[in-house]
């Protein structure tokens, strides 16, 4: 379990705000958050989205019932931390779908920019991971389970934001 440093992602998020006052911001700070389930996974995806090719994400939406939160929404924002827990990037949805693990498409797992960045690699990587992910929470993972499948554009720091 990777701790977030709270203070510094909040931080990121009023320097970004500043930056920016003409673009709309939720009232309190968005979550921060990271890539995998360990430190290590973190900070290869993270590099992956810094580097470029990632600009997909996906979470089943058991992960997000278990963990108290609210589903994202287009528009939203997130901070993305390190397996340090350091926060790195503000990113903001701009694409999200619910369905089924199974209907994952080849654009998406292209644009997710893991590994062959093919549908089945995909679904071979992202199952492996949701299978110790459901384990943790008393479930048995299934590629009927539903998802949230995302794509995202990072807006802050500006050496990082897309364009």
């Amino acid at each position: 379990m990777i701790t977030i440093d709270e203070a510094a992602a909040e931080a990121m998020w009023e320097e970004y705000c500043r930056a920016h006052p003409d673009r709309h911001h939720d009232i309190e700070s968005p979550p921060a958050e990271y890539f995998g389930d360990s430190p290590e996974m973190a900070d290869e995806l993270l590099e992956a989205v810094i580097s470029g090719p990632k600009r997909a994400t996906a979470a089943l939406v058991a992960e997000f019932a278990d963990g108290d939160e609210e589903l994202p929404r287009i528009g939203s924002h997130w901070i993305c931390c390190d397996g340090s827990g350091r926060p790195r990037l503000v990113m903001r949805s701009v694409e999200l779908r619910i369905g089924p693990v199974s209907s994952v498409d080849e654009a998406f797992a292209y644009d997710e920019g893991e590994g062959e960045r093919t549908r089945e690699w995909w679904l071979d990587a992202h199952s492996g991971y949701w299978q110790r992910s459901c384990a943790r929470m008393g479930l048995d993972f299934s590629e009927t389970m539903e998802a949230v499948f995302e794509r995202f554009v990072v807006v802050w720091p500006p050496e990082h934001a897309d364009a």
